[in-house]
């Protein structure tokens, strides 16, 4: 039965070999990111040699738990023409490599025969699974941990399957 997740940063902390998270929505409205996607869409571009301009706490959480061995992999789903806010993560994606994830994207109409679970998804250690739920708008209403091992087997062919499909950020133009 699905619980409550515990915090992120406590999750990443329990990780020891594998991170990987399916994002399958063309936009987030998060209110911590509020700030950086108006700069964004103002015309600011962070300087990638000026690495304190953008490095933030969790691509520190990132890279500590990289350098420990945990693996990192990122798969987002997206349609094409990409939306306002996919250009915004494409951009901002260096920081995210930056600090040791490999992300790959899919266009959505390359998904349209996959089996995929109806949200977001962070599968850790190929053990747990941490579904993210968000409204319509997408404003983020919260988390469920499962460990049922038939949702964690969905949720990791999942994700396989779109990464063996999805093409490597270097590769990917919008």
């Amino acid at each position: 039965m699905p619980q409550t997740a515990p915090p992120f940063a406590e999750l990443l902390a329990n990780c020891r070999h594998s991170a990987v998270h399916l994002e399958m929505r063309d936009h987030y409205d998060d209110p911590d990111e509020a700030p950086r996607v108006a700069a964004w869409k103002a015309g600011y571009r962070p300087d990638p040699e000026d690495r304190a301009t953008w490095w933030r706490p969790w691509l520190d959480m990132v890279a500590e738990s990289v350098d420990r061995g945990v693996e990192f992999r990122r798969a987002r789903i997206v349609s094409e023409p990409v939306s306002k806010y996919t250009r915004y993560l494409y951009d901002g994606s260096f920081a995210n490599i930056a600090a040791g994830e490999r992300i790959r994207w899919l266009p959505r109409r390359r998904a349209s025969d996959l089996c995929l679970p109806g949200n977001d998804f962070w599968v850790f250690d190929g053990q747990l699974v941490r579904f993210g739920h968000f409204s319509g708008e997408g404003a983020y209403l919260g988390d469920e941990i499962e460990d049922a091992p038939d949702v964690v087997k969905l949720c990791s062919s999942a994700f396989e399957a779109v990464w063996d499909r999805a093409v490597p950020h270097s590769a990917y133009t919008i």
